[in-house]
């Protein structure tokens, strides 16, 4: 066995209404002055506010801001940023989805040492420390609750990610009762999105272990069995609850066994046709493993049981077809669109997205087989899909 090493989030706190007793988990780290990380979205439904109640019953008065969209740009952590050190904030929380997260990351890494945003980009480039840190996702997706990485759009069609581990929060709270009617759309691309977590880091070609074997199994195990569910019956809190955790602990486990090639195909769709995340994913998962297949077919049978949740029959070359399968009838079934072509992805523009996917080598170097700019062009092009 080969070394290695595994870091994740000092405490996971888990139970419905969790995210009412914020007070204590935040006096128990110190603050005083939190600022509370959010959309406008969830402020606009109502969600937040509880939890801002729940605070203030306990004499904490957090400053809200609530101007984070998805794929947040660089003005919007710089303005998070300012207005938490003009009003002396001196602990962070966030409630929402992996934007609200990652937000709320760098700034209490902006607020809690002195480099600048440019000078974070990159794998261990912070050198400071952070402010207190409290996550609570809104959505089974990103893990980005106990993930040391926060992606941040930088350009027009860009990203940059900040990986370290002075990102990992010091405490991540999963309260299902949040994610309770999350709309089906945001449920599927959300749970796709984590399952592909799960497979990626148990195909990672560099840091692959034990610890992110056994998490990355029970996560897809628990996806699996539970995102029908969850899309077609939003209220059905066990379901909800599996979710959550299963999104959690693929996020351990790629926190420690990076994501690849889907992840690396899937950016430059978020960036030119902003398309979110999970849905980005979805699109090119299955054409990704069809091209893996050659390098990682034994990983891919192991897991074909994991998510056909039954024995599978055959060679693992078999089993791998059964696996691709079996997810193509899983984003069929939550009523994802299947193919590049449905989800008004330009033909002409697969050339340059398969340029831009070359970019993301710090993903790429983690697939189980090399991808070349050519590969990366025919996996567009069988994702792009036939007419109809």
């Amino acid at each position: 066995m080969q070394g290695f090493e595994f870091n994740t989030v000092g405490r996971i706190v888990s139970g419905a209404g969790s995210a009412l007793a914020l007070a204590g988990e935040l006096r128990q780290l110190g603050v005083s002055r939190p600022m509370l990380v959010t959309d406008p979205g969830l402020v606009a439904i109502g969600l937040v506010q509880p939890v801002i109640a729940a605070l203030e019953q306990e004499g904490l008065s957090p400053l809200l801001f609530d101007q984070v969209r998805e794929d947040p740009p660089e003005d919007t952590v710089l303005a998070a940023a300012d207005a938490a050190r003009n009003a002396g904030v001196d602990g962070l929380f966030a409630v929402g989805g992996g934007s609200s997260m990652d937000v709320a990351k760098v700034v209490a890494v902006l607020l809690g040492g002195d480099q600048p945003l440019a000078e974070l980009y990159g794998v261990g480039m912070v050198s400071g420390s952070r402010l207190p840190l409290v996550l609570v996702p809104t959505t089974a997706g990103t893990g980005s609750e106990v993930t040391p990485v926060a992606v941040i759009t930088t350009g027009e069609t860009t990203k940059a990610g900040v990986s370290s581990p002075v990102l990992l929060p010091d405490v991540a709270v999963l309260d299902a009762d949040l994610t309770l009617g999350l709309p089906p759309a945001v449920t599927a691309m959300t749970g796709v999105d984590a399952m592909v977590h799960a497979i990626e880091a148990y195909t990672s070609r560099h840091k692959k272990n034990p610890l992110s074997d056994m998490l990355a199994l029970q996560a897809l195990h628990l996806l699996a069995r539970n995102i029908r569910r969850a899309v077609r019956q939003g209220d059905d809190r066990a379901a909800r609850e599996r979710m959550l955790l299963g999104a959690c602990l693929a996020g351990q486990a790629f926190a420690n066994a990076p994501v690849a090639a889907v992840h690396a195909l899937a950016y430059p769709l978020g960036g030119h046709y902003h398309i979110p995340h999970g849905l980005s994913n979805s699109l090119v998962l299955p054409s990704v493993l069809e091209f893996n297949a050659p390098e990682a077919q034994e990983l891919y049978a192991e897991l074909a049981e994991v998510v056909c949740g039954e024995a599978v029959p055959g060679s693992d070359e078999a089993k791998t077809a059964a696996l691709v399968a079996a997810l193509r009838q899983l984003i069929d079934d939550v009523q994802l669109p299947a193919t590049l072509r449905a989800a008004q992805v330009r033909e002409a523009d697969l050339e340059t997205l398969a340029q831009d996917a070359m970019l993301q080598q710090r993903l790429l170097v983690n697939n189980p087989r090399e991808v070349a700019y050519e590969d990366a062009l025919g996996i567009y092009r069988a994702a792009y899909g036939e007419p109809a």
